[in-house]
């Protein structure tokens, strides 16, 4: 039928019937068609038969029922990439969605990483932490609620500024390393990992050393605090340790974050690309949720030594040790090996919820800025 109907054209009608066709079919990759044989039932045109369109339109069957890709199942994907700009926008706005619901874990899993410091204190910094929630119901009844919080304003401070370009801009520095192609290695996905940790953490230190101070400042004797307020927090540090006092253990958390970038965005982003590529679940919340989940769990057992010694070399007073290593050579000294895993349960509660929260969010508001980038840019 369609070389019949090639046949009857001369070559200049023909030429714009093809360059119609394909006009045509730019602008019906995003449609949605509802056919009159299959009421209720919508397909989602992501890819495209031209052979068949060809057919179709030659034919002038324009309710032929058509078949969806295989590939397009579950909660489909969006037409276009996101963009760099959608994806820092979009991981920096999870991680805080994820801060919000996960902090206590945090609050509490500090105070345990800590509370070896506080050995010969009487008062608040003695020894009195059992577990993640023995430290909350803790602090809830000795300090309020409110505790739970403390140093929240410079966590979320540290999640937009740290998470938007750690994790995204991940992606971006993938295709930096292997020079525009599409296909990226376990090697080229570490130093991606590895590379956005590290200028993340260069970038947002002074927010992480203020986020960690304001949580554990009840480990003072008099059960003082510390500081009043965030930025109260920036100056008195910038006054009493000079500037430098704000990047304090800068070097261990680049350490710590190239670790668990490393073991957290490439961890998601090889499981999720086996559950797709053995067709084990689709691509929609199931499958980042178990993606998300094994990612938390894997770098709460690599990190929590590194994040030990981070959480204790940024707490301490001024030349308490010479150094992070100073530090975790005295922890081993004194605490033995078991010190490096305090607050272990916690940070898996903390590192895996945050996780599957994160992730999920994330996926979903790169959808969400996608469909609307999309919408606004399409001709009206």
């Amino acid at each position: 039928m369609l070389s019949q109907r090639r046949s009857q054209l001369d070559p200049t009608h023909y030429n714009l019937h093809t360059s119609f066709i394909q006009t045509s079919k730019r602008i019906l990759i995003h449609s949605v068609f509802r056919f009159s044989d299959t009421p209720n039932r919508t397909f989602s045109l992501h890819t495209y038969d031209e052979q068949a369109y060809l057919s179709d339109h030659a034919a002038h069957r324009p309710n032929r029922q058509l078949t969806q890709p295989a590939a397009m199942v579950g909660i489909k994907p969006t037409d276009v990439a996101p963009g760099a700009a959608i994806k820092v926008i979009g991981a920096g706005t999870a991680a805080c969605f994820a801060d919000l619901i996960t902090f206590p874990l945090d609050t509490a899993k500090v105070r345990l990483q800590i509370q070896g410091e506080g050995v010969g204190l009487q008062g608040p910094g003695a020894l009195r932490y059992k577990g993640v929630f023995g430290t909350i119901t803790t602090m809830v009844r000795t300090e309020g609620a409110r505790s739970l919080y403390n140093g929240l304003v410079a966590g979320l401070q540290r999640q937009m500024s740290f998470a938007s370009i750690r994790i995204g801009l991940y992606d971006s520095m993938k295709v930096f390393y292997t020079r525009g192609s599409d296909s990226a290695g376990i090697v080229v996905r570490l130093m991606a990992g590895c590379t956005t940790g590290a200028l993340a953490v260069a970038l947002a230190q002074p927010t992480d050393v203020v986020k960690v101070r304001f949580q554990a400042q009840a480990r003072l004797e008099d059960g003082g605090r510390r500081y009043n307020g965030t930025m109260d927090a920036y100056r008195t540090i910038a006054r009493t340790e000079g500037v430098r006092g704000l990047w304090k253990g800068c070097l261990p958390n680049i350490t710590r974050n190239a670790i668990v970038n490393c073991a957290e965005l490439v961890t998601y982003d090889l499981i999720k690309e086996l559950i797709l590529k053995h067709n084990l679940m689709t691509d929609n919340l199931p499958c980042h949720f178990s993606a998300a989940f094994a990612a938390g769990f894997c770098t709460t057992v690599v990190a929590s030594p590194v994040d030990v010694v981070k959480t204790r070399f940024m707490n301490s007073e001024p030349g308490r040790y010479d150094g992070a290593m100073r530090c975790a050579l005295t922890m081993l000294r004194k605490e033995g090996f078991s010190a490096f895993y305090k607050g272990f349960v916690p940070s898996f509660l903390r590192m895996g919820s945050w996780n599957v929260v994160m992730f999920v969010s994330y996926e979903q508001i790169k959808r969400g800025l996608s469909r609307a980038q999309q919408s606004w840019e399409a001709p009206s």
